[in-house]
């Protein structure tokens, strides 16, 4: 078995399931190579704020953007977040055979990258650096585990449910400790 991805932090897993994967479907503020062209690479990158009032209503999860549903937003075995680093989403793939296929074949670590499939609303071009940058999605269709993604940065990852829990269960306990450290200091501050 592959090491696994970290769950970020504020990301608890979501759904309980043998068959859970997670990743980020796009990373933020991030300039990755669109295409090649006589020598030239010409870049995009998604701002930060690209998705606020996108609609994501029934998206849906994929494999290379093709083929069977794995997962539905509709029917609460696909999550998606929006967070600082970029679109994170979490799957339950136990619903068909293919989405079986799909998450033993993420977790042998042969499928490893995502990708989206989105319409745009607003967008710039930078001539000097010859970047994209989608500051405004309209819609998002699709995230797909992907077997070539355009953005290297994206991942997917299978997790078990005991994962969650112990990472959730030391989010909280550093907190707590933190918590407490902060007090003795307070009280040790005030005695002097």
């Amino acid at each position: 078995m592959t090491p696994l991805a970290q769950t970020p932090a504020g990301h608890a897993k979501r759904l309980d399931t043998d068959y859970y994967v997670e990743g980020y479907a796009t990373i933020f503020n991030k300039p990755y190579i669109l295409w090649e062209y006589d020598g030239v690479k010409y870049y995009e990158t998604i701002d930060r704020n690209a998705l606020d009032g996108a609609d994501f209503s029934d998206v849906i999860m994929q494999y290379d953007h093709s083929g069977k549903v794995l997962a539905r937003k509709s029917n609460n075995t696909l999550g998606i977040d929006i967070d600082d680093k970029g679109l994170f989403i979490y799957a339950d793939l136990s619903k068909s055979r293919a989405a079986k296929d799909l998450h033993e074949e993420i977790n042998a670590g042969l499928i490893t990258k995502m990708s989206w499939a989105f319409t745009i609303l607003e967008d710039s071009y930078n001539k000097d650096t010859r970047t994209r940058t989608i500051t405004k999605i309209k819609k998002v269709y699709d995230v797909s585990a992907v077997s070539l993604p355009a953005n290297g940065d994206t991942s997917i990852a299978a997790r078990t449910f005991v994962d969650g829990v112990i990472k959730q269960e030391e989010r909280e306990s550093l907190v707590q400790r933190q918590k407490l450290l902060k007090l003795k200091l307070l009280l040790e501050v005030n005695r002097k």
